[in-house]
Formats: C-alpha cells, structure tokens, sequence
C-alpha cells in the first residue's frame, strides 16, 4: 500500500468522522435539549411548564425535589432522583417547574433534557458539560428498558461516572413509571428461567438504587383531582361556580376512565376553550 492510497483512506476516514462540537453558549438560555447526529445542545427560549403551586397532591416530592435541587444549585452536595409512579401525575411538570423555582429565586441553573434512545452519546455530553463552570441538571422524561435494551448501561455513566466519576456540575432527574424501570413481569420471568435467579437481572434492577432520591407518585384522590382544576381556575381567572365544576370534571374524568393531573388539565383547558380564555 503506497502513501497516496494511505492518504486517501486517512481523508475518507476524516470526513466520516463528525467534527469537534464547539463548545455552545450557555448563557443563550437556562433550558437546552441534546440532540445528536450531529451532536448539538439546542437552546429552548421558552420552557412549557406550569408553576409550582399550580401542582396539588405531590407536597412531599415537591419539598424533597426543590431542597435537593437548591442544594445542588448552590454548589452543595446533591443526590440523583428518580421521580416514578402513576402516569399524568405530574412527575415531569414537577421536573420542570422546581427549575423555574430555582432561577426566581436568583440562583443560576440550566436543564439539559436527554431523550432515552440518546443515552448512548451522554458521555459526549458529559465531557461537554465537564469543561462548563455552570450546574447542569440532566433530565429524562419516561425512562425504561425492555428485555433487549442495553441503554440502560450508557445510564451508568451519569450515576457512577465510570473512572473519570460524574462531573460535580452535573445532576441527573429521570421520571419514570416503573420503580426498578423495567416492566414486573420481565423481571419475574428472568428470575425463574434463569441458572442463577439472583444475578439473572441484578445490573438492571440495581439501577434504579443508584439514585439516591426516590419519590413516589400515586393516583390522586377525587377531592385533588377537583383542586387541581379550581388552581387552574384561579391562577388563569376563569370564573366557574363550584357546582358547575364539579359535575362537569367528574363527567370528564368518567369518560377518561382514570383521574390524575393530566385529566384535569386536559378539562381545564377544554372548559378554557369554551369559556373563550387563553392560557398562552
């Protein structure tokens, strides 16, 4: 092989591989999103949230999630958290909302949201955010894995850090609706096919004990549900008197066949729309 055909393979090899991200501007926003192929951190101008007193029923998860992350802010030693349970019941609003809490408050703090399929660049990410002097809080929204999925290892990488250990100015928020985020049944199944049951899906379950903070979310009560609607009310000034309301969101959540705070927005915003106010 003679240098020219050497030179031709080291060019092909060099516009193959994906240039150097140059190193973003983090005072462009306080919220991004990670994309790659190529590799980028888009800035969200507008971040969609509610405010933080507009969610009812999760007060524990809401101190717990807010004092760990004003902790972490600061500059104090923080835990990762995992926010799992019952679906629509603002688990990722809870997320983004303490955020906003945190920045009213005059602290500086970004949000890099990670979508799940992309867990496998998040090193990339990592050594990205490593050479910033801000605090990054990586979030992912619906966070799972199925039999086959091998994401989860990528995962490891933002919990333990491999031998370079996760970067001081990272913390990493995941919602999900499985405790050990992967489903029961294909935990149950491995144990029992497997020569050794307790090895068998040991790595995947002990994910989710390395966050440190757990908080569980569960199904709200009838009397929650109809709060939730009349903090919507409120907040936006849309006037209902409370008979009216109640027939009315027990209809909705009747033909919806589950009652949470994603029903009773989704009433609140019909019931918006009808009474001709807008909630942009």
């Amino acid at each position: 092989m003679n240098d020219q055909t050497l030179t031709r393979i080291a060019e092909a090899l060099e516009r193959m591989s994906p240039p150097p991200l140059d190193a973003p501007d983090f005072d462009a926003a306080d919220a991004f999103v990670w994309h790659v192929e190529p590799d980028r951190l888009e800035p969200v101008a507008r971040v969609n949230r509610v405010d933080l007193s507009l969610l009812i029923g999760v007060n524990r998860a809401r101190d717990e999630l807010l004092e760990n992350t004003r902790q972490f802010a600061r500059g104090f030693p923080a835990n990762n958290a995992l926010l799992w349970g019952a679906r629509g019941m603002g688990k990722s609003s809870l997320v983004k909302a303490v955020h906003a809490q945190i920045l009213s408050e005059g602290t500086a703090l970004k949000i890099v949201e990670v979508q799940r399929e992309d867990l496998p660049s998040i090193a990339r990410l990592l050594n990205l955010l490593r050479q910033s002097e801000a605090r990054f809080v990586l979030f992912c929204d619906d966070l799972s894995f199925s039999h086959d999925d091998q994401h989860y290892k990528s995962l490891k990488a933002v919990l333990d850090g491999g031998i370079e250990g996760r970067p001081e100015n990272v913390l990493f928020y995941a919602t999900s609706n499985r405790r050990h985020l992967m489903p029961r049944d294909m935990i149950e199944n491995e144990r029992s096919s497997s020569i050794n049951p307790s090895e068998a899906v040991e790595e995947k379950v002990s994910l989710s004990d390395r966050f440190g903070l757990w908080l569980g979310f569960h199904p709200c009560s009838q009397d929650e549900y109809l709060s939730m609607i009349r903090g919507y009310c409120d907040a936006y000034g849309l006037e209902i008197d409370d008979e009216t309301l109640r027939a009315e969101a027990i209809e909705w959540q009747a033909t919806r066949g589950s009652r949470s705070g994603r029903v009773a927005w989704q009433y609140f915003t019909d019931l918006a729309g009808r009474r001709g106010v807008k909630l942009g």
